[in-house]
This record gives C-alpha cells, sequence and structure tokens, in this order.
C-alpha cells in the first residue's frame, strides 16, 4: 500500500464496534489508527487483523478526554501518512444506573461521562481538522446512541451526552465545511460485551430476546452493522452533512 492511501482514526478500537470500523475501513484500502486507552491485548489483535488486509496501522495509547492526547493522536497519524482523511469519535463511556434511581448519579459522574462522550469528540475532531483541510476534505463520523434521540439508555448522564453529540454535530457540520463533512450514527442496542457486562447476563439476555421481539426487523445490531453505516459516510455521501441516522432495526419506533 502507498503512502497516498486514505488515512481513518478510529477511537476506542480495541474491541466491538470501533474494532469492526477499523476493520471495514482497512478493507477499503484505509491505513488505521488504532486507538485504546486499556485494552492493550485486544487492540493488538485489532491491529493485526487490519495490517492482514494489506494496509499500514498505527497502535496509540490516547484517552480522548485528554487534549493533548488528541492533539498526539493526530499528529502522529498526520506524520506518519501525510494525510488525514476520516476521524470515526467511537470512544464511549457510561455508568448503568437506573433512571429512577436520580441519586445513583453524582456530578462526578455527569462530568466522568461527558469528558469521553461530548468533549473527547470535540477535541478529536478540532485535532484532525488542520490535517484534514490541507489534505483537502475528511469526513468525521460520531458513534452516539438512541439513548440522545429517544431519552433511553444506561443512565440519564449517558443520555444528555449523546444529546449534546447530536447537536454539536449539527454545529460542527456548520463551521467545519466546505472541507469536513460532519455526521452522527446513533445505534440501539449492539450485541458486544460492553452491554453484557453492564447490564449483567440475566438482564441482556431478557432484553434482546424482548428487543428481537419486538422491533421491525427482529434483530439486534452486530458490530459490523454500525462499521457499514460508517462507511456509507466515508464512502459516499458526499453532500451528507449534518446528519443523524439511526442504526437499530427500528427500535426508535416503539413496539
Amino acid at each position: 500500500m502507498s503512502p497516498s492511501n486514505k488515512v481513518a482514526i478510529v477511537t476506542g478500537s480495541a474491541t466491538g464496534a470501533g474494532a469492526a470500523i477499523a476493520l471495514a475501513l482497512a478493507d477499503k484500502g484505509y491505513n488505521v489508527v488504532i486507538n485504546y486507552t486499556k485494552s492493550l491485548k485486544e487492540a493488538e489483535e485489532t491491529e493485526a487483523a487490519c495490517a492482514a488486509k494489506g494496509v499500514e496501522t498505527l497502535l496509540f495509547q490516547g484517552d480522548v478526554s485528554k487534549d493533548d492526547d488528541c492533539h498526539a493522536m493526530a499528529k502522529a497519524a498526520a506524520e506518519k501518512w501525510g494525510r488525514l482523511d476520516v476521524l470515526v469519535n467511537n470512544a464511549g463511556k457510561t455508568k448503568f444506573v437506573a433512571h429512577s434511581d436520580l441519586d445513583g448519579l453524582s456530578a462526578d459522574d455527569f462530568h466522568d461521562i461527558y469528558s469521553v462522550n461530548t468533549i473527547g469528540p470535540f477535541q478529536m475532531s478540532r485535532a484532525v481538522a488542520p490535517y484534514m483541510k490541507k489534505t483537502g476534505k475528511g469526513s468525521i463520523v460520531m458513534i452516539s446512541s438512541v439513548a440522545g434521540t429517544n431519552g433511553i439508555g444506561s443512565s440519564i448522564a449517558y443520555v444528555a451526552s449523546k444529546g449534546a453529540l447530536n447537536s454539536m454535530t449539527k454545529a460542527l457540520a456548520r463551521t467545519m465545511g466546505p472541507e469536513i463533512r460532519v455526521n452522527s450514527i446513533c445505534p440501539g442496542f449492539i450485541e458486544t460485551r460492553w452491554l453484557l457486562q453492564g447490564y449483567g447476563e440475566d438482564k441482556y439476555d431478557a432484553y434482546k430476546k424482548k428487543l428481537v421481539r419486538d422491533v421491525p426487523l427482529k434483530a439486534v445490531c452486530q458490530p459490523e452493522d454500525i462499521a457499514d453505516a460508517v462507511l456509507c459516510f466515508t464512502e459516499g455521501g458526499h453532500m451528507i452533512t449534518g446528519e443523524i441516522v439511526i442504526v437499530d432495526g427500528g427500535m426508535h419506533l416503539g413496539a
């Protein structure tokens, strides 16, 4: 693969949807930055799987809530390959608290969740902007959630952070054009270990069965479904910006 290959950064790409997105982009010939905070082993496995597709990779440990890490990640990619084309803001964080448990969340919980889910995507978008503008055009894709559109999700703090991310998508789309398009994908239930660990096996299985029974498409999302949606914005959609796309099998429509 030549240095002229397009370059993508996928935050939080060691596991789950992030790993699937990185693999899908590698399959399209993108050189890929695999970003992680703690999951080194899984990040190395994702990096190896991307490299096996014949592209170059860069493994980067960094926390998107830290502005210095965001700038360092963008700079490392640009210095290695001389360009930046795609940023997928996938890194996310939550605390599983029933919405009725108003005392289950503190101000610190809100700050902690917002720092990754809302501030992190802003900082990453700001960090890549000069490089994307120099390249000539770019695509930023936020991985948000139906939590931000329907007010449901793992906690009220998570819901609020994703609602803010959706609004920020529109604001950034207005200000980062014409070179950079900014769009958001809102998954519903994704079959990953993140939800399994958060809800516990019994609640996870019951919730999944209910969704499969009730949603129009009779299925829940796989990580690859989110990756497919990302490719719609990176491989096409050249006149689409500021869009919020729900990918949930029809879950948002109700039973």
